[in-house]
């Protein structure tokens, strides 16, 4: 069994390492990586095992997901999302043109490299890991949660949560196109992901303002920070929102919204605007 010495933990001056279990996946390090910055990790590949059958990209900084997108080339997937600058994760092969995106202050995660991407990394001083394990059968590899805390040690199993077609639900007049429904998906998958409280702008396969952790006014903070990229847009939450958002989410020019449930009122103002609205079923809650 692996027990790796980390440099330090989430502080300079705590102690940290990596130990191997039976759900350790299959992958190899070039470079140094930090407590923090396997946590980033984990959270952009549990992620991207979402995405492994299509071109994706995530960046993820602490326990944020800062940005997401998918693309015709894996390429197209990364230059949407390189507005931030924090672990970066691929859902497929990274070639010498994905490479040149980035930068020695970036730590990127792919399934493989091809020869020539690896001699701009190395050129370049970036940290790389290869993840050996297929994302396909990533979802295997989650095991229990836990937690250590003074009243005891918390244990849940993972969240493997799935859309399910009997439960999702246009609930709504206006009816969703394919292509806002494939962005819904997208987006709720985001969400799942994100922390809670979560609002996901999405469009074009691509988040345009991700919101986490608000308590309150976070459908606003979403929808001032995607600007005019929320017009026609699909906004994802986590949990169920308000008529008060419905309006928000107007005036941000919104085309979907999908929550996990929605009652009378919040139907009836989405009807008032032709907003689509979808229901899932259930709450996704990520603290």
């Amino acid at each position: 069994m692996m027990n790796l010495q980390i440099e330090h933990g989430e502080n300079l001056f705590q102690n940290a390492r990596i130990e191997e279990n039976d759900l350790t996946i299959d992958y190899e390090i070039k470079g140094n990586l930090g407590y923090a910055q396997i946590l980033s990790l984990v959270k952009g590949l549990n992620l991207m095992s979402e995405f492994y059958d299509v071109k994706g990209a995530c960046t993820v900084k602490g326990s944020g997901i800062c940005a997401v997108a998918l693309g015709q080339s894996l390429a197209d997937a990364v230059q949407k999302v390189m507005d931030s600058n924090p672990i970066d994760v691929m859902s497929s092969e990274a070639d010498s043109e994905v490479a040149r995106f980035f930068k020695n202050s970036n730590v990127i995660a792919a399934p493989s490299f091809t020869k020539n991407a690896i001699e701009v990394l190395e050129a370049h001083n970036i940290t790389y890991v290869t993840i050996k394990t297929p994302l396909k059968d990533y979802k295997k590899y989650l095991s229990e949660e836990a937690r250590i805390t003074p009243l005891g040690t918390l244990i849940q199993t993972p969240n493997i949560s799935e859309l399910d077609k009997d439960s999702f639900k246009v609930v709504s007049k206006t009816k969703p196109t394919v292509e806002q429904i494939e962005d819904a998906v997208f987006a709720w998958k985001v969400a799942k992901h994100s922390n809670s409280q979560a609002i996901v702008i999405a469009k074009d396969l691509k988040t345009a303002a991700i919101s986490q952790g608000l308590q309150s006014a976070s459908v606003e903070f979403a929808l001032d920070y995607s600007c005019d990229m929320s017009k026609e847009a699909i906004l994802a939450s986590d949990m169920p929102i308000m008529v008060h958002d419905v309006n928000v989410a107007s005036q941000g020019r919104i085309g979907l919204i999908i929550v996990p449930s929605a009652d009378k009122d919040v139907i009836n103002q989405a009807d008032k605007y032709n907003i689509a609205l979808i229901t899932t079923g259930f709450t996704n809650i990520l603290y």
